[in-house]
């Protein structure tokens, strides 16, 4: 097995900046993958890496080898496409086996290694069958199969799951995870699909704007986020641009106003708030913000506000709690709720200062 290593990766089209200067190192035998919008360069620099685009300038390492003018059969990857791309006149085994025969394998080695390849996606007794006889999360499987049977360095997945259902996707994720760590290998996914990414990675490398905006382990780049881009496209989230107010040493959020002419003031854990700047951004997850019909004694961060939306979900609610100037999503579980609220009642929230988290250094408001 291998790492990657990107350096300085830049790839235009015409005057189009697709990818501006992208520098990225995945470790031997990590899950790393690359979330973005759509749009935003990820399969660009998967294609990059497996060798079907050459990038306009940087270079791409597999282990210590410098493969940026590399065909892809020179580069020890495997690829799982979208669309799997299996060979529609040709048996499971004969599609698992196509790369081992371009490699010219003996017909003694073909065999044992598609078998070992059949059996760790568990279709050893699905050999015979055509791709049309299998469901969708099967012909997924046997394109994993085909991709590891010539036992590549890199197994590369562009979005293999997004032609799937929504149980049966949960479940070839599962599957994936369990193939990917059986086996070992280095691997990087592309998705647009933030569950999928913080469910199945090691590290995630957020792609923006043709940049790398953030890397770091699901955890991080969660609660952690670096920068307004992050917060905003992992899960839901409320922003606060906000003023440091030095006589009251509180953080005011000029944008939001509660019924009783107050604007609404942050109590923080951080003393970041002190000091030279006097504008900040911060961030607060929704699933933070606790929610009750009555208020129940001197909380801090405390809001008051009328319920303008009410979503039931099984597991949660989402509630859009609406001030007199402004809103605030929060995310309460089922059980806080005997029975759903409804529309227009009066609720009471608060959120403790340590899930208050500072981002951009520099706000406009």
């Amino acid at each position: 097995m291998s790492g990657i290593n990107l350096e300085h990766i830049s790839q235009h089209f015409g005057e189009q900046i697709a990818l501006d200067d992208i520098s990225l190192t995945v470790n031997e035998g990590e899950f790393f993958s690359l979330l973005g919008p759509s749009g935003c360069g990820k399969s660009t620099l998967l294609n990059i890496i497996g060798g079907f685009l050459e990038p306009t300038k940087g270079n791409v390492y597999i282990g210590d080898q410098d493969v940026t003018t590399f065909p892809p059969y020179q580069r020890k990857t495997g690829m799982v496409f979208q669309s799997y791309a299996l060979f529609p006149h040709l048996t499971v085994f004969d599609n698992v086996a196509y790369g081992l025969k371009v490699q010219k394998k003996k017909k003694a080695e073909i065999e044992k290694k598609v078998k070992e390849s059949l059996s760790l996606v568990q279709l050893e007794t699905y050999a015979k069958r055509m791709p049309h006889q299998l469901s969708g999360g099967q012909q997924q499987r046997v394109a994993i199969a085909r991709a590891l049977a010539t036992q590549p360095a890199v197994l590369l997945l562009d979005e293999p799951l997004s032609n799937l259902d929504a149980k049966l996707r949960k479940n070839m994720q599962t599957e994936l995870r369990n193939i990917q760590r059986n086996v070992g290998i280095t691997t990087i996914l592309v998705t647009h699909d933030q569950e999928e990414a913080l469910s199945l990675s090691d590290r995630i490398g957020i792609l923006g704007e043709g940049q790398i905006q953030q890397i770091g382990t699901p955890l991080e780049v969660y609660r952690q986020p670096k920068n307004r881009f992050v917060a905003e496209f992992i899960g839901q989230v409320n922003l606060f641009e906000a003023e440091y107010d030095e006589i009251r040493s509180t953080l005011t959020v000029p944008h939001l106003k509660q019924s009783n002419g107050q604007h609404v003031q942050l109590q923080v854990a951080a003393h970041e708030a002190e000091g030279e700047q006097k504008k900040h951004l911060l961030m607060l997850r929704p699933e933070r913000i606790e929610v009750s019909l009555a208020q129940e004694g001197d909380r801090p961060n405390h809001v008051t506000g009328v319920l303008a939306d009410v979503s039931y979900i099984g597991h949660s609610l989402r509630l859009v709690v609406e001030l007199e100037i402004g809103e605030i999503i929060v995310h309460a579980s089922d059980s806080a709720f005997p029975q759903l609220p409804t529309i227009g009642e009066t609720v009471h929230i608060n959120w403790q200062p340590e899930d208050l988290v500072f981002l951009d250094s520099k706000v406009h408001i």
